[in-house]
């Protein structure tokens, strides 16, 4: 059977090619707008879970004394005989569980932070599972490696943050989780976005400072505090607490 004069049976090369480039501009100009939203919702979130952490925070100090640390971890268990699971020094997870054993606070969803290295807290807090590496994506900020900052010092220094750059602990943040953005929880009880400064992932308080170079009498750390960055664990890959394609070495820092 004859053809229709004027029937087509399809689409040229020519037009194909235009209805594909068509598609790839919308799509190059549709999905940075897209994935800009995103970053911006992950940020709101971190800046909702992170007051959570630090209404708790405020709690815990309030009934012993102090942050988190080595000491109050030991008054949390004597309060607490029925609290199994063990508290730890390296990462920050070991520190906020002390909040939840002393009943600060009562889940672990507040302490998700959309991170590379986190997953969604299962909220089971039996041994072994409370907070479990990947299901905390803040960072705690202490004087030293042991001893907690103190709430009676200069209030607009930081205590909580998110997110640190691959778990290290030399103060930079990811640019690229929250849109070039650093969020920020003080002993003040603020919680902020800061930029974060791509060049090397730190964060400017102005004046060329970064927000967490210590022993400089002109920054909220003042001559006598180097902060130390107690970072989130990496979610478990394989048996391990490290994400494909890091250094196995930065896992416990």
């Amino acid at each position: 059977m004859k053809t229709k004069k004027g029937m087509r049976g399809g689409f040229t090369l020519v037009e194909l090619l235009v209805v594909i480039s068509i598609i790839a501009t919308l799509a190059g100009v549709g999905i940075p707008v897209i994935m800009s939203k995103v970053k911006d919702g992950n940020k709101a979130q971190a800046i909702g879970n992170i007051k959570q952490i630090g209404l708790a925070m405020f709690t815990f100090e309030q009934e012993y004394n102090s942050y988190p640390c080595d000491s109050t971890g030991q008054e949390v268990k004597l309060n607490n005989p029925d609290v199994a699971f063990s508290f730890g020094n390296t990462f920050s997870n070991d520190f906020f569980r002390q909040l939840i054993a002393a009943g600060s606070i009562d889940q672990e969803k507040p302490f998700f932070a959309k991170a590379p290295y986190t997953k969604t807290p299962d909220n089971v807090m039996s041994q072994g599972k409370c907070l479990d590496a990947g299901e905390c994506g803040f960072a705690y900020i202490m004087a030293t490696n042991s001893e907690p900052l103190s709430s009676t010092g200069n209030t607009a220094r930081p205590l909580i943050a998110a997110a640190v750059y691959n778990c290290q602990t030399n103060g930079a943040f990811d640019p690229d989780v929250y849109g070039k953005f650093a969020v920020i929880f003080r002993i003040d009880n603020s919680a902020t976005a800061e930029h974060v400064r791509p060049s090397d992932k730190k964060v400017l308080i102005g004046g060329g400072k970064t927000l967490l170079q210590g022993g400089d009498k002109d920054t909220v750390w003042g001559n006598d505090i180097n902060p130390v960055i107690k970072p989130p664990q990496k979610a478990h890959v394989g048996g391990t607490s490290q994400l494909p394609g890091t250094n196995p070495d930065d896992s416990n820092h």
